[in-house]
This record gives C-alpha cells, structure tokens and sequence, in this order.
C-alpha cells in the first residue's frame, strides 16, 4: 500500500462534508488544536515509523484550518463543501511531507498545499459566463441548440419564430444565442507586452478573502517566537557588561544614553560604544548561524 493510500485510509473516519455541512463544521471546531510538543511528537513519529494514527490526528486537529481557508474562495459559484473537501486533500499531502525538525509550525507549512489544491479545484471548474442559470433559460439553451445545428446566425424572422415557439421574449433569444456562440475565458488568460506574451495574473490570486487568517496568525506569532528565543540565545553569548549595556541601549522602554552607562561604568562614552559595536557583531554572528 503506497503512502497515499495508506494516509487516506486512516483519516476514513473524518465526517463527511458533503453530507451534512454545518455538521461537519461543527464537528472539525470541537476537535482540539495540538500544542507545539504534541505536533512534534506526532509528526516525529509518522515520519520516522509510518504511524498512521499519528497521521489521522495531525489531519483532524488542523480540518478547522481548511474550512477557514475554504471559506476565502466561496466567490466563484462553486460548493463550499467540495472547496473543503479538496482542501482536505492538500493537508494531507502536507501531513505526508511535514518535517518536525524544520522548526515551523504544521499549519503554516500546510497553507500552500491546501490552497493550491483549491486552486486548482477552481481552475478545473469554474466558468466566468454561466451558460444557463433559470429554468426559462436552460428550455431555451437546450432548443435553440438543436435549432442551431442547422442554423448560423438567426436573422431577425428566424428570432421572432424561435421566440413565438417557445414562449419567450426575442431578446431572450439573442442573448442566449450570443451565450451560445461565445467561447469561455481564460481563468488566467495571455496578455501581450510588446513582443512577448505572459499569463495575467488570476483572479484566485486576489479575491482571496485573508482576514483575520488564523494560519497566517498563527505563522505570525511562529516567527515572533524564534525570533525573541534566537535573541535571548545571542544575549546569552556576551558578557554581563556587554549584555546590560545591549539591554538598556535597545531594549528598555527608556533607553540609556552612553553617557549614562559611561558614568555608571567608570569608563568615557567612546568605550561604551565600542563595547555596543563589538557586542552587536556577536549577536548579529550568532543569529545568522
């Protein structure tokens, strides 16, 4: 059994979306979110034993994610719950490639894989110009294209007669006729620049709703913490001269002058900023290993 298959198979006991959608919404937000150390622990052992009931929990602590992110792209006419569904389908392609030992979070790694696999739900199905959309329209869709099986353009009688026999106004017809003969538009069509031709940018790349994004707040408050632990770690390479002078040139809410620290220091203000430079060379040194 492939990796795949293997991982779809232990997260078989995930409700259905389809089926019931406010149920299973409910359902994924009574799931508990994993702490960083319980993530790790599940991830390391996936990864290093194949365990695939650590598998299913990493996918059903994170299914609320995916409903978040679902919910962003509910303006192109197509069903949340298949967004969710093949949204689902991204985390766990993130589940199978995650690495506990990068340091980031599961979420945040799992964002791009669950929006590109929505991404391309979207590029499969959605349409700009829908076709038929009332039942008046889909009875004139499905005659008028049988009548233009033999038919180029309808001139003006030919308008009036399709009209007359199916009980509709000849503007009705026109517009469908023009629906008909129309082609679709490219999701991402080909623009012209000069002499050379590139792909616009699509719609999904800015209609996407990312307020109040919790995966993207929770990347956020990621990168804060190893920044403030990589800091902590650099202040903990200087001496305790070097480190309070850091503290209280950078750190404090009021910051000291150089002549303060010099008088404190018993030293002239130049020595206290050659103290500042060489200790901010370490730092920057240890931050960038």
């Amino acid at each position: 059994m492939s990796t795949n298959t293997a991982l779809i198979t232990a997260t078989e006991s995930i409700p259905a979306p389809v089926q019931d959608l406010n149920g299973y919404i409910q359902a994924v937000n009574r799931i508990p979110v994993l702490s960083q150390e319980e993530e790790r622990e599940l991830a390391t052992r996936f990864r290093e034993s194949h365990d695939l009931l650590a598998a299913q929990k990493l996918v059903l602590s994170h299914l609320r994610f995916v409903v978040h992110i679902a919910r962003g792209y509910m303006g192109y006419g197509l069903p949340l719950a298949d967004l969710i569904q093949e949204g689902n389908v991204g985390l766990m392609k993130a589940v199978k490639r995650f690495d506990p030992a990068v340091g980031v979070r599961l979420v945040s790694f799992a964002v791009h894989w669950i929006r590109a696999e929505i991404h391309e739900f979207i590029l499969r199905n959605w349409r700009i110009v829908k076709v038929a959309t009332t039942k008046a329209q889909r009875k004139l869709f499905f005659n008028l294209r049988g009548a233009k099986k033999h038919l180029g353009w309808l001139n003006h009688q030919e308008v009036e007669a399709v009209a007359a026999d199916l009980g509709v106004k000849p503007e009705t017809v026109r517009e469908m006729e023009s629906r008909l003969s129309g082609q679709d538009i490219a999701f991402d069509p080909l623009v012209e620049e000069g002499d050379e031709e590139t792909r616009a940018l699509a719609p999904v790349a800015y209609l996407q709703d990312t307020r109040h994004d919790p995966a993207r707040e929770v990347e956020a408050e990621d990168e804060l913490r190893h920044g403030v632990e990589a800091l902590q770690a650099a202040l903990e390479r200087l001496d305790a001269r070097s480190r309070d002078i850091i503290r209280r040139r950078w750190l404090s809410e009021k910051k000291a002058t150089l002549q303060e620290l010099a008088d404190e220091y018993g030293v002239s203000a130049e020595r206290i900023r050659q103290l500042e430079k060489n200790a901010m060379k370490k730092m920057k040194a240890v931050l960038a290993d």
